[in-house]
């Protein structure tokens, strides 16, 4: 289980290893998308909903809420580059942890959100936007680190591409082709590797909405908790490989 989660997040990446952590970040984006909605009655994980809104309240003269809309843009964004810092800023040191990072301090936020959440009913007017924004970030964060591993092939925080490509492949697979001949530079054949993983990360996604939307209801922001240690234990294998080093430092100086 240790080499399982210690090549999720391994700075040496297989194809494999880039679909199995894409996989599990796609539960977790749908649990906290779902779990999110309940909480502040807004969807985080995409940014197409909140750039058509922006526009509809710009074009309705409602300027405050296209500006909202315009930080929570930004927030998404900030996320995405802040996982891109964090990366370039761990391969220069040749850190093991370099994919790691980013999940460590998503689940760091996440347990704010648990906390900021307790306290929604008496300063709702305050940590509602706050929340949202907050969600926008960690949303941005999550979705760069499979996208820079994976070279773009998987995302895991909205589905649109997901799907299109899902939809891509099916119109291949019922394709029927006049000949038999695979040589023929007309024969139509389904990527069936593609097919299964984004079939998996889709699927993946709505059970993760259904557990994050179910753990919400019965227990509040705590459910936050369990996701956040899920994020800890697939990021911690590499980060106590980089951290083992600096832990022995003082015991070898003292002998």
């Amino acid at each position: 289980m240790v080499q399982f989660l210690h090549n999720l997040t391994s700075r040496q990446r297989t194809q494999r290893a880039n679909r199995q952590l894409g996989a599990v970040l796609a539960f977790v984006a749908g649990a906290i998308n779902a779990g999110g909605f309940l909480a502040v009655q807004r969807y985080t994980s995409h940014m197409t909903g909140i750039v058509s809104a922006m526009a509809d309240d710009l074009a309705t003269g409602s300027l405050a809420l296209a500006l909202a809309g315009l930080a929570l843009l930004l927030a998404f964004i900030g996320g995405a580059a802040t996982t891109a810092i964090l990366i370039n800023w761990a391969r220069r040191r040749q850190m093991h942890s370099k994919y790691a990072l980013a999940l460590l301090l998503e689940a760091g936020l996440l347990l704010v959100f648990g906390l900021v959440g307790a306290n929604l009913a008496a300063f709702g007017w305050l940590l509602v936007p706050a929340t949202v924004f907050l969600l926008c970030f960690i949303m941005g964060l999550q979705n760069a680190i499979v996208t820079k591993i994976s070279q773009a092939e998987i995302r895991t925080t909205h589905m649109t591409g997901i799907v299109t490509d899902l939809g891509i492949e099916l119109g291949r697979l019922v394709y029927w082709n006049r000949t038999r001949d695979l040589d023929d530079i007309h024969f139509v054949r389904a990527n069936r590797d593609k097919l299964f993983i984004h079939a998996t990360i889709l699927g993946l996604f709505f059970v993760g909405g259904i557990a994050g939307a179910l753990a919400f209801k019965s227990l509040g922001f705590s459910a936050t908790i369990p996701v956040a240690l899920l994020l800890v234990a697939v990021a911690s294998p590499p980060v106590i490989v980089d951290i083992r080093p600096a832990l022995r430092r003082p015991r070898d100086a003292g002998s």
